[in-house]
């Protein structure tokens, strides 16, 4: 059976405190959802804002491959008719092949909302979709707060699926909206409306209570043909069902298609795709499309992912585009480290992995932190290599700041290495030290290797691991530094600045040489 995604990014996942899209944004996230295979892209409320009716005028214009364009909107106001409402009229003026009407299922709304009686209700609930449909569109029924109006008056909620249904609505959708459900009592509502309804049934769930995926999950069990969900669970207050958990559940878990053939292996790349856009980081711990899903730290657990790899990761992280990582740290084991040997083609025989892996023990208890920089635990399993020559040598190094009248602060670095037989001695001025060492580096190396013009440092972090001894305190530094596609990291750790710094940006340099 197919599962329907309905996708509500665009609206429901714009109401997050912090996100604010563009047009031009909403396109770009709506294009990366029709290329993940969704089948209904929800833009927006035209009836609320120019910016949604722009993005429908827009999406006239583009050939959607997969989804269906849906516009949201309420049933018209309690004291019209939907041929004379502001909102129905807006809905048809977006154009769109869909329209998603909102309506109150719950006594506590129609009496203190909407402020009129229940028959009414459920009259401008049939009137608006009939008269949607009337004009072409397919429309789809979200019954606001099902579940909350269900326990307060079950016999009422039941009645406005029906006068939905009367309506013509092609699928009724039972919202969870306040998020505070628990799976079970989804699971029992769920039965009762698909018992007292004809009609395909669909859910809305959000997450205030940490239930929105399982409360999904439990509907597409009971019989749900479509889950409406956001990315990365973006929403109002605690956020809507994540979608790119629920996605691969329903696939891999429940054994229900509900994305065209080949699709779910570009899950990972839509879920950065749209936090990128946001302007948001994305959260890297989030299951089945965060970098850490499938890192392994623990030494026993990377010694028994060598042996098996389903032994401690619940399904082949390329499924869902993802990858799986072993991260090197204190706790690791020599597994740890014989799979970056693997991963980096290195050569390195048990003793020296053995060597590196009580170095990398020490200089953690130092402060060094080595499991995003993979490239300077790289560099340590070849410099454990009887016959490796690196690429420059360091014989001594100074930098000086100074404030000079006319000039202010000054930054100049002199550095002096050997490459091969030939002592290399050069200076430079920057705009802080650790700057200035990089320039009088790269400008010793680069008569030998003109490649080091093309790498870029593009991150430089700094972190203070025991700020109770001020200035004092040791330091690690994270250079991450890029060229033609590639990144990579490197670390150093001392309670001077300059010398953490030193060591991570020459393993930057180093490790960037030897790349082939």
């Amino acid at each position: 059976m197919m599962v329907e995604v309905y996708d509500t990014t665009l609206r429901d996942g714009s109401q997050r405190e912090g996100i604010s899209l563009t047009c031009d944004d909403k396109i770009k996230i709506a294009r990366k959802l029709d290329e993940l295979g969704v089948a209904y892209i929800e833009g927006g409320w035209p009836g609320s804002n120019a910016k949604d009716l722009e993005f429908f005028q827009k999406a006239k214009a583009i050939h959607w491959r997969t989804a269906k364009i849906a516009a949201f909107g309420s049933t018209c106001r309690a004291g019209s008719r939907p041929e004379n409402d502001e909102n129905i009229q807006a809905l048809l003026k977006a154009g769109t092949p869909v329209c998603t009407v909102v309506g109150k299922s719950s006594v506590l709304h129609v009496s203190e909302v909407l402020r009129t009686s229940k028959e009414n209700n459920l009259r401008i609930i049939e009137e608006s979709i009939a008269y949607l449909i009337s004009r072409g569109r397919e429309v789809l029924f979200d019954a606001e707060h099902f579940f909350d109006g269900f326990k307060a008056d079950s016999d009422y909620a039941l009645e406005t699926l029906r006068a939905a249904r009367r309506g013509g609505a092609q699928i009724l959708v039972l919202c969870e909206t306040n998020g505070g459900v628990m799976p079970w009592e989804v699971e029992a509502v769920f039965r009762a409306a698909r018992g007292a309804v004809d009609a395909r049934l669909g859910i809305h769930a959000h997450n205030d209570s940490e239930c929105g995926v399982a409360n999904s999950l439990i509907a597409v069990r009971e019989g749900a043909v479509q889950v409406q969900g956001t990315v990365n669970g973006y929403g109002e207050r605690c956020g809507n069902a994540n979608l790119c958990s629920i996605i691969p559940n329903i696939e891999l878990k429940m054994n229900k298609r509900c994305l065209p053939r080949g699709r779910l292996k570009h899950l990972f790349e839509a879920a950065h795709y749209v936090a990128e856009i946001a302007n948001l980081s994305p959260d890297e711990h989030m299951p089945f499309v965060g970098k850490s899903a499938f890192a392994h730290k623990g030494g026993i657990h990377v010694a028994a992912m060598r042996r098996s790899a389903v032994s401690y990761q619940h399904i082949d992280p390329a499924l869902v585009g993802n990858e799986m990582r072993v991260v090197i740290s204190e706790l690791s084991g020599k597994g740890n480290l014989l799979h970056k040997v693997e991963q980096f083609s290195l050569q390195a025989d048990e003793k020296a992995v053995g060597k590196v892996l009580a170095e990398i023990k020490e200089l953690e208890a130092r402060g060094f932190s080595f499991e995003t920089a993979e490239a300077s635990v790289a560099l340590m399993l070849k410099r454990h290599h009887p016959r490796y020559k690196p690429p420059f040598e360091l014989i001594d190094f100074f930098c000086v700041v100074e404030h000079r009248r006319g000039r202010g602060l000054l930054s100049e670095a002199n550095v002096k290495i050997r490459v091969g037989d030939e002592i290399m001695h050069t200076a430079a001025e920057g705009d802080g030290p650790v700057n200035a060492l990089d320039i009088a580096l790269r400008k010793a190396l680069q008569p030998r290797y003109p490649q080091i013009k093309l790498f870029e440092l593009v991150d430089y972090k700094v972190r203070i691991l025991d700020s109770n001894s001020g200035t004092g305190a040791i330091v690690r530094v994270l250079i991450d530094t890029q060229c033609d596609g590639r990144r990579w990291s490197t670390v150093g750790a001392s309670e001077n600045i300059i010398e953490a710094s030193w060591r991570a940006l020459t393993d930057a340099i180093e490790y960037g040489l030897l790349m082939k």
